[in-house]
């Protein structure tokens, strides 16, 4: 029983309200949390498969860097590398899944068009920046997927801890509470009729 909680008719129907509305909120965040589950499910299995991607092209990709270091010259490469533009064309948009900010990073396009001279250069060149435009697309993607299964886990861990208050902590107290004013009650009826059947008694024995 919580302390200093009165055993009234008030009281006991005020706990009876909040456990109904405890086992309500209970409820919704069981539903929400089920649902977050769901999106970080999916978001796990999309960000193994990048990250496969992303390994496997980052490793075509030096490949294709040394290649084009022995036909070129690491100078010369690192001069042509100079010449490409920075992307700063990246979009990023949110869209809410129960109440979690979700990243949408719009798609780029791994098409290349060399902002370099084509004298000097070699096609290992061409093929190392076609490898490494594709690097910069794969990792636009796993930061878009990771930060959603980082944000939907903090989010499911939150959900977790108060479905767990309310289903171990909150709604028992409340119900144990209710008993106990309950009890006081049906014991104070018990009492409040037997002193009026003796009263009865009394008065009509005289």
């Amino acid at each position: 029983m919580s302390p200093k909680i009165a055993p009234t008719r008030g009281n006991l129907v005020r706990l009876t309200r909040d456990v109904l509305m405890a086992q309500s909120g209970h409820d919704l965040l069981d539903q929400k949390r089920q649902v977050l589950m769901m999106e970080l499910v999916r978001y796990i299995d999309s960000a193994k498969k990048i990250q496969d991607d992303v390994a496997r092209i980052f490793r075509e990709a030096y490949e294709a860097l040394q290649r084009a270091n022995i036909s070129l010259g690491i100078d010369t490469v690192e001069d042509i590398s100079e010449s490409v533009p920075l992307t700063s064309d990246i979009t990023v948009r949110l869209h809410s899944v129960m109440g979690v900010e979700i990243p949408d990073v719009d798609e780029l396009s791994d098409k290349t068009e060399p902002s370099y001279s084509f004298h000097g250069s070699s096609g290992a060149m061409d093929a190392a920046y076609a490898k490494f435009r594709k690097v910069m697309v794969l990792v636009a993607q796993l930061a878009e997927v990771e930060t959603s299964v980082y944000r939907l886990a903090v989010q499911i861990r939150k959900t977790h801890r108060r479905v767990n208050a309310l289903e171990k902590v909150v709604i028992p107290q409340n119900r144990a509470d209710i008993a106990f004013i309950s009890d006081v009650l049906e014991e104070s009826e018990r009492e409040d009729f037997t002193r009026m059947k003796m009263a009865q008694k009394k008065l009509n024995s005289r």
